[in-house]
């Protein structure tokens, strides 16, 4: 709970008695390598938070191919925005892909928690926006660099989390086959 509250007070300020209620609203679960956090077609319920291990969004283009589009590690929220916010089905899957402890917030509790805490609807916001400028910054570099610097900037991204994700996620996140990622790797070392 610690790392929760370490990162909530990055982005504003909450005393002890407004802790106190979000820790009450709050559930600890644990997810198994490859368990589904929030799945495409369901209405996502919750928003988490990453204790320990990695999630990846993801989803199948009209090829069935699977794409990855993204990597959460430890410290950050994690929620299908869209989805719970809006209520719709989503259109992605956000799969543990190691064994994962989160700290979790039914709708209901976050919404109660939006509601009641002064202030905290501001600090929500500052977090949201600024995973969308990571996700922005992350993708943009990959969309026009050659494989190996994709690949290069991938590590830059995500130093912690490199050695703990299968292969073949990286490699569709990177938009090349398994095999070529395999000479990538080869080469740089």
């Amino acid at each position: 709970m610690k790392e929760l509250f370490d990162f909530i007070l990055r982005f504003g300020n909450l005393n002890q008695q407004q802790m106190d209620f979000i820790a009450e609203k709050a559930t600890e679960i644990s997810l198994s390598k490859e368990e589904y956090f929030s799945e495409a077609g369901k209405i996502a319920k919750q928003v988490g938070f990453v204790e320990d291990g990695i999630l990846r969004v993801c989803y199948y283009n009209n090829k069935s191919e699977e794409i990855t589009k993204y990597f959460i590690e430890e410290n950050n929220l994690v929620v299908d925005l869209e989805s719970f916010d809006n209520q719709i089905s989503s259109s992605a899957y956000v799969q543990a892909v190691t064994n994962c402890k989160l700290i979790v917030f039914q709708r209901k509790d976050w919404l109660e928690l939006l509601q009641t805490i002064v202030g905290f609807d501001a600090i929500v916001h500052k977090i949201i926006s600024r995973a969308l400028m990571q996700k922005v910054e992350r993708r943009s570099p990959l969309v026009s660099e050659d494989a190996t610097t994709r690949y290069l900037k991938f590590m830059e991204i995500y130093p912690t989390a490199v050695n703990r994700i299968p292969l073949s996620y990286v490699a569709s996140y990177l938009g090349v086959t398994q095999s070529s990622l395999s000479r990538i790797r080869k080469n740089i070392r």
